[in-house]
């Protein structure tokens, strides 16, 4: 019998180690149709998942609390399961090359829990071979056990949107590979149950970590051009944005906007491929030049900030900016390599210290990660410039005498990064007015 039948039955259990924006909706959607066993080594995390809070806000929470999952710290809680799906953050390190400290350390757990007959997918985003020649050798060391004769390996990439509700797990075709097609039709049957979208079988386990890394590189590259437009036609006097909506008539023309690009996909996802390129000798040009036009765009922002205050004849040291919006996208909390903290050092490098304010970011993790206590919205009076840098759907309830309210004079300075408001509108009020 199968383990997708055993699955079935009830009388084997999944296991999704990593339980964050990724890991949660997966063992959410696994635990409506199988027994789950979910992981994290943040007691913390677990002990509010128990309680029915989720610290990522990316599952409603009546689902969480109405879930079946069994959340757990305790490693040998593994040792029930024989389906697992790994889906721990890959990041970069300082230097942009992988971090795979996290993956590694996922990989000996399991390996020291793992049961003969039990299958290993994982998810979290890796160069293409990484799985094979990094964490299958891992498994092994740790388990005594050999792959491909005693447990099987998959890769099936994670493609989910944090805070979209929309494009959900269940409803994105998931991308499915395997060892050998004995595992690939068993891994195949297992997401097909829970993924309405179906599945897409890859016929390696490297072309399906090649194609999750170019997913994100496509996006970053096409960004990357935007944000470059945007460098280019403010030296010229023209407002991209007006380019864009007139080019956007066009039937085929590819509607991406300019921006600041974070987090932990789009923002790290390409260095893995540009790392692996260079060990088989490539150096990477289009996706790198990409990376670099992208990773610019918060110094670029903040130094448009102090040409801005200069224009408005302002002492940019005694200048008070606040900044509104931190996390790395609208509406969602997540400030993981959040490219508006680059406008703030930018700011501090001129001796200007912003009031940062928003209220979807939390607090406490603000504080730890970046040493930035958030304001509340009685602080912001009293300005210089406001930065609009994250359109959280607060910031369009806004009008103009909501914002001229914030201001100590009448020498106003609106930076709107992403083209939240119309521009004549403030040009006309006189503000001096700056957007990508």
């Amino acid at each position: 019998m199968s383990l997708y039948d055993n699955l079935l039955k009830g009388e084997e259990s999944v296991s999704v180690m990593g339980l964050g924006y990724v890991g949660i909706p997966t063992a959410i959607a696994f635990s409506k149709k199988y027994k789950v066993i979910g992981f994290d080594l943040d007691e913390n995390k677990i002990e509010l998942y128990k309680m029915g809070i989720d610290p990522t806000s990316n599952v409603g929470i009546d689902e969480l609390r109405n879930s079946s999952i069994e959340f757990t710290c305790d490693e040998q809680k593994l040792k029930d399961a024989k389906f697992h799906i790994v889906a721990v953050p890959t990041p970069v390190k300082a230097d942009n090359t992988p971090d795979s400290s996290q993956i590694e350390n996922a990989s000996r757990i399991l390996g020291r829990n793992l049961c003969i007959g039990s299958i290993v997918v994982f998810e979290s985003t890796v160069y293409p071979g990484m799985t094979e020649e990094v964490c299958i050798p891992i498994l092994e060391r740790e388990s005594n056990l050999k792959c491909g004769k005693d447990f099987k390996v998959g890769y099936s990439p994670e493609r989910i949107n944090p805070g979209d509700e929309i494009h959900r797990f269940e409803n994105i075709k998931k991308i499915v590979s395997a060892m050998d097609e004995e595992s690939l039709s068993e891994i195949s049957k297992i997401y097909s149950s829970v993924v309405e979208a179906g599945v897409h079988k890859a016929p390696s386990i490297k072309v399906a970590e090649a194609a999750k890394v170019v997913e994100n590189a496509q996006r970053d590259v096409n960004i990357a051009f935007m944000n470059e437009l945007s460098v280019i036609f403010d030296k010229m006097g023209i407002d991209t944005k007006g380019v864009l909506e007139a080019a956007g008539t066009k039937w085929n023309f590819l509607k991406f906007s300019p921006g600041l690009v974070g987090g932990g996909c789009i923002g790290v996802d390409p260095y893995y491929l540009i790392h692996r390129a260079r060990e088989f000798g490539y150096e990477s040009k289009v996706i790198l030049a990409g990376r670099n036009v992208n990773d610019s765009m918060g110094k670029y922002v903040g130094e448009n900030i102090i040409l801005s205050l200069t224009k408005a004849g302002k002492d940019v040291r005694n200048s008070k900016v606040a900044v509104l919006g931190f996390t790395f996208k609208e509406d969602f909390p997540d400030i993981r390599n959040t490219k508006v903290y680059d406008i703030v050092k930018t700011l501090n490098e001129y001796g200007i210290k912003p009031l940062v304010y928003d209220t979807v970011a939390d607090f406490e993790e603000t504080r730890t990660q970046y040493g930035i206590d958030l304001c509340s919205k009685n602080d912001l009076k009293d300005l210089d410039a406001i930065v609009f840098a994250v359109s959280h759907k607060e910031f369009f309830e806004y009008d103009i005498s909501d914002i001229d309210s914030l201001f100590r004079d009448e020498n106003k300075v609106l930076i709107d990064v992403k083209g939240i408001f119309e521009r004549e509108k403030f040009e006309n009020a006189g503000y001096v007015y700056w957007r990508l």
